[in-house]
Parts: structure tokens; C-alpha cells; sequence
């Protein structure tokens, strides 16, 4: 009977500790207020912003900043939304339309924003122009805490890869669901890990990321996200410091792959934008041009993308290592 009781007395010391070591995991996992996050000003400057809650009344202007609150399960603490250059996924519909989208407005002004008394404004730094909404730290004085897509810092900093991991895990932070940030990271690291796994010894691509903008050509260098990523997948960018170049330069570079860049607001733009390379004859001996290597890279899927960086990553790996894509 003793030994029976010991029995029991251990059984139930190991279920209290087991118990207790789930509620210290959890606990763990659960953002501890107030958190102090760093978020920069229009002019590039650090500022930081503490939060002794999680935001309730969020105003969301610009696409990336629309689909991480929606991907993070935060769309019902959006009571407005701005700017989408193109349509979110099919499995984020549902989340837009608890989000108040405004279909009038590209962005809001300052007044509206002021009637609906925000306490966090998410968006790109471009919103606090003068013109716009204006001095952030005055908003964050009134009480609106503000943060910005890091890739949209002022300054000529270097946009990263890096940089949008930060965001989501900021946000996530900010708003308690850091292991929901931390999956979506993890994706894209994992991705990336994969990648380079699988063409470990391979001679590196050499890639050009290009967009046409009337008669210039802009070059997208290794201060751009879009860099950034090509070279995260092991890839050489052709020219790594120019941010335009013209025809003869292309040529005289002679990638072995050329990614163009296009935005999804008209029909046909895509095929337009690779018709610009495929269809000139200055372009006619290229590499790129003559095995067929030419492709397409949504703008939203690589500038302050956030949780589209998956998207913009599968689709340089795609185009760059195309024999693990199948």
C-alpha cells in the first residue's frame, strides 16, 4: 500500500511539473507590455514607440502593410485601409473586407485620419510627407503611435531582406502574435536554406533585375530589396551598384537571366514589360534573350513586400535555378 502511495505521490509531483512547464512555454510565447519597438521618421531618423497594449484602432495604407495585418490574423483591428496596387491573394479576401477598404482614396489626409483617431498609423514612410499626414512625432505625441516599412527608410540605407523579417517581427510583437511572425520568417529562411542546399557547387547566375520607366531603364542594385533577395539565393547581380542603366550597358553586361520588373494595375502590363526585352532587336543576342530566360517579377512581390517576400523569393529561385521548380 506504501508503495502504492509513493507511486501516486510521483505521478502527481511529474503532472504538476509537466503542467507547470506548459504554462511557463506559453507564457513565453506571449508578448509582455509595455514593448518598445524602433521605427524611423520621414527624414530616415530612428525614433522609438512603446505600446501598453495591443493596438485596437489601426489605419493600414499601402500593400504590404494591408497583407501582413491580414496574414497575422489582425484584420479586425484595421478600421481603415489605403492603397492596394494590386488585388490580395484569394485566401486574404476575406480578411480585406473586415478592413474598411477605402476604394476612393489611394491614401487619406490628414483631417480623416485625425476624425478617426488612430492609435497606430502602418504604412510607408512616404505617408508622413508635409503634404501628407505630416510630422510623426507629433502623432505619436497625440497619442497615434506610428510604424513604417523599413524598406522605405529615407537616407539611401540599403533595402534588405533582412529588413522585412524585422517588420514581421516587430508587428508581431507589437500586436502579441510573435509565433505567427516567426512561421511566416521561417518560411522564407527555409526556402532560401533549401535553395542553396540543392545548388551548393553551382556556378552563380548572373542576374539583372530591371524595370523599364519611359525611356529610362532602372537597375535594382544590391541596395535593393530585389538584390537583396538574388543575392540571398546565391545569385551575382550583373551590375550590383548602378541604380539605371541603358541598352548598351544591358547588352555589354549580357546576364544570364533578366527579371522584369512590372505592377499588376493594368491587363497585359506583365507581357508587355517582357516584350520590352524579348521583342528589341538591341536585345536580340542577348543570353537571356536566346535561351528563353527572360522573366516577370511583380513590384508588390519585392519592395517593402513583407509577407509577398516569399512570393518575390520562389519567383527569382524559379527563374534562376528553373530545374528545381518543375
Amino acid at each position: 500500500m506504501k508503495k502504492v502511495k509513493k507511486l501516486l505521490c510521483m505521478m502527481m509531483a511529474v503532472a504538476m511539473v509537466f503542467t507547470l512547464a506548459i504554462r511557463v512555454s506559453a507564457a513565453g510565447n506571449q508578448t509582455e507590455y509595455p514593448v518598445t519597438v524602433t521605427t524611423y521618421d520621414y527624414e530616415g531618423n530612428e525614433i522609438e514607440t512603446t505600446y501598453e497594449k495591443a493596438p485596437e484602432k489601426v489605419i493600414c495604407v499601402y500593400q504590404g502593410c494591408i497583407e501582413t495585418m491580414i496574414a497575422l490574423g489582425l484584420e479586425d483591428r484595421v478600421i481603415a485601409s489605403y492603397g492596394l496596387d494590386n488585388p490580395v491573394k484569394e485566401e486574404w479576401e476575406e480578411g480585406l473586407s473586415k478592413m474598411n477598404y477605402n476604394e476612393d482614396a489611394f491614401s487619406p489626409d490628414k483631417e480623416t485620419v485625425l476624425m478617426m483617431e488612430p492609435d497606430l498609423i502602418f504604412t510607408w514612410g512616404s505617408l508622413f510627407s508635409d503634404k501628407k499626414l505630416g510630422n510623426q512625432t507629433e502623432w505619436i505625441a497625440n497619442g497615434t503611435n506610428t510604424y513604417i516599412s523599413t524598406n522605405t527608410r529615407r537616407g539611401g540605407y540599403p533595402r534588405t531582406l533582412e529588413n522585412e523579417y524585422t517588420d514581421l517581427l516587430n508587428i508581431g510583437r507589437i500586436f502579441g502574435v510573435e509565433d505567427k511572425a516567426q512561421a511566416l520568417v521561417d518560411e522564407m529562411k527555409n526556402e532560401i536554406a533549401g535553395v542553396l542546399e540543392q545548388t551548393a557547387g553551382q556556378e552563380a547566375p548572373r542576374v539583372a533585375v530591371i524595370e523599364f520607366l519611359g525611356d529610362q531603364i532602372s537597375n535594382y542594385s544590391a541596395k535593393q530589396l530585389g538584390g537583396s533577395m538574388v543575392e540571398a539565393l546565391g545569385g551575382t547581380l550583373a551590375n550590383p551598384d548602378a541604380s539605371e542603366i541603358g541598352k548598351e550597358d544591358l547588352v555589354e553586361l549580357d546576364p544570364d537571366v533578366i527579371f522584369v520588373v512590372y505592377m499588376a494595375r493594368t491587363e497585359n502590363v506583365e507581357a508587355e514589360m517582357i516584350a520590352k526585352v524579348m521583342e528589341d532587336p538591341a536585345f536580340a543576342d542577348l543570353s537571356a534573350v536566346k535561351n528563353g530566360r527572360v522573366y516577370s517579377i511583380m513590384l508588390g512581390d519585392m519592395y517593402a513586400s513583407t509577407v509577398r517576400s516569399i512570393d518575390g523569393i520562389r519567383t527569382f529561385a524559379a527563374g534562376m535555378y528553373p530545374e528545381l521548380y518543375k
